[in-house]
């Protein structure tokens, strides 16, 4: 468990307090007559201070919101309701408790594991501190034992050691490259995101990248594979996930290779990245035009003669609820920028199937 920082007897909350008092006062930033160099240790101390307790803070907070949850999800009933309605009565939204979860597993992870003392916490920034639960556990160990030292981590630090700890052992890196990073003749911040994306390519693409780094192990060299590695994960990633490119007659290696050849890559890997997006819109359309469809009939069974205004709002809606949608795009006075977008849905099945757009 991380302990509680220790803090004076009269920091005691009460309710007549409006906020906790950490004990120290801030420079006056109109006193000329403190010097810069004070100035700047007064303010980094009380930075320090605050950064700690916001750490503590959210693993505690953390381990609070995985204790209602797993106690919802023991005893509760609706899927988990009985938590979100916890959240919602805080104004805590579902990403941030779970991220706030993970982060209490991670400090629960650390210390389980011995990298950390419990008082080791407190040499920790909070971005610091998340940076080390998702580093490798030799880099974890080696920032616990600079902790235990009582030198403060930061960022920077868990960043630096993680970047040199995957240039000298990555195997996707060859020889030439990890020599050069061991005598500091490229930095090992131009490594660690090409093997990030190196992780993500087939085997074959891994090794054609390896040899164009190990006949030229620069730092230009490394940009260029990074963001040719980088485009190429998006093209094979997002080529999996086009309906219209199940197509017999592509081949998606030969498309690739013909795109590397040219050298418009990059172009080609955004066009089938956007046509993933697109027919992930269209699908999300679709059902939320079916829904307004469902929605609308509803509410013309429930109205009459007596809800005139409920009928407009209807007419009105129409043209969204039809078959043919029309929208304007930009002014709809169409005194300024503006265009009619005008999309025909047709389905081809019953009424409660996926349809087709023409």
């Amino acid at each position: 468990m991380v302990q509680a920082p220790q803090l004076p007897t009269n920091l005691a909350p009460s309710d007549s307090e409006p906020f906790l008092d950490l004990g120290f006062q801030l420079p006056d930033p109109e006193d000329d007559q403190i010097l810069d160099l004070e100035f700047q240790q007064q303010i980094e101390t009380a930075w320090q201070v605050c950064d700690r307790f916001d750490l503590q803070t959210d693993i505690w907070r953390g381990r609070i919101l995985k204790t209602v949850r797993d106690r919802e999800k023991k005893r509760g009933e609706g899927r988990g309701v009985g938590f979100l309605n916890w959240l919602k009565d805080r104004e805590i939204s579902k990403s941030q408790a779970y991220n706030l979860i993970e982060l209490a597993n991670s400090a629960d992870t650390l210390l389980d594991s011995g990298c950390l003392e419990p008082e080791d916490v407190n040499q920790f920034t909070k971005r610091a501190f998340v940076e080390t639960a998702q580093a490798a556990p030799e880099v974890q160990q080696m920032i616990g034992d600079t902790a235990r030292k009582g030198d403060r981590i930061t960022r920077r630090e868990v960043r630096q050691l993680s970047d040199d700890w995957t240039a000298m052992t990555s195997d996707l890196l060859p020889v030439e490259v990890r020599e050069k990073a061991a005598d500091q003749t490229i930095p090992t911040r131009y490594l660690a995101p090409l093997v990030k994306q190196l992780e993500k390519l087939p085997e074959s693409h891994q090794v054609s990248i390896r040899d164009a780094v190990a006949q030229n192990p620069d730092v230009d060299t490394l940009k260029q594979v990074t963001s040719e590695a980088r485009y190429l994960s998006r093209y094979l990633e997002s080529a999996t996930q086009v309906q219209a490119l199940n197509n017999e007659s592509l081949n998606l290696e030969l498309a690739l290779e013909e795109a590397l050849r040219l050298g418009c890559l990059n172009s080609t890997a955004e066009l089938v990245s956007q046509a993933a997006q697109l027919e992930q819109a269209i699908a999300k359309l679709y059902t939320t035009w079916k829904r307004i469809n469902t929605l609308s009939e509803r509410v013309y069974v429930d109205t009459g003669a007596s809800s005139p205004h409920l009928r407009t709002l209807l007419s009105c809606l129409d043209r969204l609820s039809s078959h043919s949608i029309e929208f304007c795009l930009g002014d709809p006075k169409g005194e300024g920028f503006s265009r009619t977008i005008r999309l025909k849905l047709d389905d081809d099945q019953e009424a409660s199937d996926v349809g087709t757009w023409e």
